[in-house]
């Protein structure tokens, strides 16, 4: 069944069971997202209708969408329906933190790790379906919010080789919406043997108590770290979006050897990357700091998009910082 006729009857089937109560949601699109259309927008709202009070605007600039959650949150809003891609949820979650309104998404990135981490499907029809069925109770949950330095993360941050291909990768929208991870992993592949095989820009960590130097930190709110497709990327395994905490994963050298084990033990079930040679993991961490060991800034990302490069990057945690709505 075409998406268009599967929203209208979902509209039409909602509408029989209107909860008593309808809560006020506003609708943030980001129109430059991979999947979204205006008329995929247009008929998700007459869906979502049907057991809310929408309303619904796009985004259109960076940082657009924290502006308009922070002032949805203040209208009284009860919850913020984030409908693009990771990096539109990341903007609304910052306008969010520390309020009462409930962030909720739909998929329209070409990845949506944290669409997936809250339960919800990867079909826009479904997820809306999802939405549908949460209203009657309508039951936030709250869960942590990272950050670092003045940005707020939800699921992970990175700073070194990963935000380093992230810069590459949205430096090219066009290849990345058609090529979605085929063109992060060349990306990855090419950023690596560029700038990290000879003479790589070096960090010192400092977490847990001990102090290191290495060439990249990845840090995790909560579990995967992303995706590669349908399969996880899965760094630290005991991580969860409400356990207070967050993981963090420091690559030691920067090794053309080492490629090929690292991305197995990402990739595989079985195979744990913190117990690779060239890979150091802490757990239960509440601060991580990352500084440049070599006077060379830092690339940072977070939730797949770079923010910029940092004398100093410190990582922390805000426990039930954020309410959210899931399947």
């Amino acid at each position: 069944m075409p998406p268009a006729t599967a929203l209208e009857d979902l509209a039409e089937g909602a509408g029989n069971g209107r909860p008593g109560r309808v809560r006020r949601m506003l609708v943030v699109a980001n129109p430059y997202a991979t999947t979204v259309t205006p008329r995929l927008r247009q008929l998700v709202v007459a869906a979502l209708q049907s057991r809310y009070e929408v309303d619904a605007v796009d985004t259109e600039r960076p940082r657009h969408a924290t502006e308009l959650s922070a002032e949805a949150a203040r209208e009284g809003y009860g919850v913020v329906l984030a409908f693009g891609g990771d990096g539109t949820v990341n903007e609304a979650a910052n306008g969010l933190v520390g309020t009462d309104t409930a962030l909720t998404c739909l998929p329209g990135g070409a990845t949506n790790v944290y669409h997936r981490m809250l339960g919800l499907s990867t079909s826009v029809v479904e997820a809306t379906g999802q939405l549908l069925d949460a209203a009657p109770t309508f039951a936030p949950r709250r869960v942590d919010l990272a950050r670092v330095n003045d940005r707020w993360f939800t699921f992970s941050a990175g700073a070194g080789l990963d935000a380093a291909v992230v810069e590459r990768v949205d430096a090219r929208p066009q290849l990345k919406a058609r090529f979605g991870p085929w063109f992060y992993a060349q990306s990855a592949l090419g950023t690596f043997m560029a700038r990290y095989v000879v003479n790589p820009p070096r960090v010192v960590v400092e977490a847990g108590g001990t102090e290191l130097t290495g060439v990249s930190v990845f840090v995790q709110n909560g579990q995967p770290y992303t995706y590669f497709r349908r399969r996880p990327v899965r760094l630290a395994e005991e991580m969860q979006l409400d356990s207070g905490d967050f993981a963090g994963v420091v690559l030691t050298r920067a090794n053309a050897v080492d490629v090929p084990t690292i991305g197995f033990r990402l990739l595989a079930r079985n195979a744990q990357v913190g117990q690779h040679r060239r890979v150091t993991a802490f757990d239960r961490l509440s601060e991580l700091r990352v500084r440049s060991f070599d006077d060379r800034p830092v690339p940072v990302q977070v939730d797949g998009d770079f923010i910029g490069t940092h004398d100093e990057a410190v990582f922390s945690v805000a426990p039930g910082a954020l309410f959210v709505v899931g399947a």
